[in-house]
């Protein structure tokens, strides 16, 4: 190999995301992909997906697919992992357990490591009597004196050296952990398969990982991988330790109590890629700008570790949902209608069926910059599709409307439906014929135009009222009004 091209690829910044496919995956699992991502892409470096599948019995059939999916979804491209291979594989820990068995082999030949078949019932009874005696359980006080020849059936453990250790993190500072947190935990489990502790040590030194990036739960732990890394030799990577997200009210870590819900469920609500991937990437992260608005080349560009907060951050679905609002109107205006379109696949209401493409387009050039997300067309546009259930209430209790009578009201209903059936059908048009008709009655927009408004969507909410003729339809438009003016030549005065 070219000496320059292997000097080049010893200093590659390499990162990755190691998820445990055990579920759902979580906006928190989520964001400890986008860091280390962004980080592999300012850098020109490497970006690895590796699956820590090695507690089966938390194992989820499907979840691995299921990361993969959403890491696509959201446009995080790994450059070595499932699917794509590279030069460190497999990538699924299940499948490198030999590998272990190599790097432990290695503890045991150096005295670090011992084989330990002591009994479970024994252990509790060790932890119980610290219980007891209030101090902290440590199992190198038990340490046996004796131990078997290792092989898979036996636990493996560490052999510790417990002594004051300090590190550099990079987002929390320089921190320390004393003797006293540091143990022999265990390296191999009876099934022959790594514990985390063990595994992910040695799977980032085999794939040259150079960045961490995982949760803050993680540090009280760093004691003891510390002393994995001193005992097999190795060059400590920098370790970025990621704060928890809150709650909505904060003081606790983001959970499902506090509405959190899988990556796949806001999918689902209509939440886009773009708009999720802005969100958590600024999830405890800021440039030092007043900017909201991040596409995922602006991130690239921007982001940088030491402006990741040391400190938790606040999660405010309200935010989410407006950037969501953000960025379709964003898409729309920069890659147009016909672009956009076919990511509202599967969003509209079911009445919308019998519709032609060109027809439904036409319904969300006119409303899409009211929505915050693409499930809001399922209840935003359904009166475009079917005739609403009118609803006089929406009516009679209009602080506009509420002050005429319902002859005024009817007679404007069929004022306007003479004055429309004879405009050209065009928005320009009929938006001069609804000017003309505020002259011709002598009320004032809020009421002329509220009362039609109502009476073609009985909806809280539709687009500009030219629009939405032009839409809907000459003739929807003025069966709809004759309509709602019987409807209100019909109730009674106490309606």
């Amino acid at each position: 190999m070219d000496k320059n091209k292997q000097a080049n690829q010893q200093h590659q910044v390499v990162t990755r995301f190691a998820p445990s496919p055990t579920g759902y995956i979580h906006i928190g699992n989520v964001r400890s992909a986008i860091y280390p991502y962004l980080i592999a892409q300012q850098n020109q470096g490497r970006f690895i997906l590796r699956i820590e599948d090695t507690d089966q019995a938390r194992y989820v059939g499907g979840a691995t697919n299921l990361i993969k999916d959403t890491l696509k979804w959201l446009g995080l491209q790994w450059d070595e992992g499932p699917d794509v291979g590279g030069n460190n594989g497999p990538y699924e820990q299940s499948q490198r357990k030999q590998i272990y068995h190599q790097w432990a082999q290695k503890l045991i030949d150096s005295g670090r490591a011992y084989a330990d078949d002591t009994p479970s019932e024994t252990i509790q009874a060790y932890r119980e009597q610290a219980n007891r005696e209030k101090r902290p359980f440590l199992y190198r006080e038990h340490r046996p004196a004796k131990t078997p020849e290792w092989h898979e059936g036996i636990p493996l453990r560490f052999k510790s050296d417990p002594k004051e250790r300090t590190w550099h993190d990079e987002v929390m500072g320089d921190l320390r952990a004393g003797p006293e947190v540091q143990d022999d935990i265990i390296l191999i489990k009876a099934d022959g398969l790594p514990t985390y502790n063990f595994a992910h040590i040695v799977d980032d030194a085999e794939m040259s990982v150079t960045h961490i990036c995982r949760g803050v739960e993680y540090l009280p732990s760093v004691g003891n991988y510390l002393a994995i890394y001193e005992a097999l030799g190795l060059t400590m990577p920098k370790f970025v330790s990621l704060p928890h997200i809150l709650g909505p009210t904060g003081g606790k870590k983001l959970g499902k109590r506090d509405g959190a819900k899988s990556v796949v469920e806001y999918r689902e609500d209509g939440i886009l890629p773009e708009a999720m991937l802005n969100y958590l990437a600024c999830l405890g992260w800021n440039d030092g700008t007043e900017d909201e608005i991040y596409s995922k080349t602006d991130l690239i560009q921007k982001f940088s570790i030491d402006r990741i907060q040391d400190s938790g951050a606040r999660y405010d679905e309200n935010k989410l949902l407006w950037l969501n609002g953000q960025w379709i109107r964003k898409l729309v205006e920069e890659e147009g209608i016909e672009n956009f379109y076919p990511r509202t696949k599967g969003f509209w209401p079911a009445s919308s069926t019998p519709y032609d493409d060109e027809y439904k387009k036409q319904v969300l050039k006119i409303i899409y910059d009211r929505l915050k997300t693409l499930s809001d067309l399922k209840t935003m546009t359904v009166y475009f599709f079917e005739d609403p259930e009118i609803d006089l209430t929406m009516i009679f209790d209009n602080k506009f409307l509420k002050k005429l009578s319902e002859e005024e009201l009817s007679e404007l209903l069929q004022t306007s439906a003479q004055k429309l059936e004879q405009t050209p059908w065009d928005e320009q048009n009929l938006q001069v014929a609804l000017n003309d008709l505020l002259t011709e009655t002598g009320k004032k927009p809020a009421e002329l135009f509220s009362l039609i408004r109502i009476a073609l969507s009985f909806a809280p909410f539709s687009p500009a009222l030219n629009l939405t003729m032009a839409v809907l339809g000459k003739n929807v438009v003025l069966a709809r009004l004759h309509h709602a003016a019987s409807a209100i030549e019909g109730q009674d005065n106490n309606f």
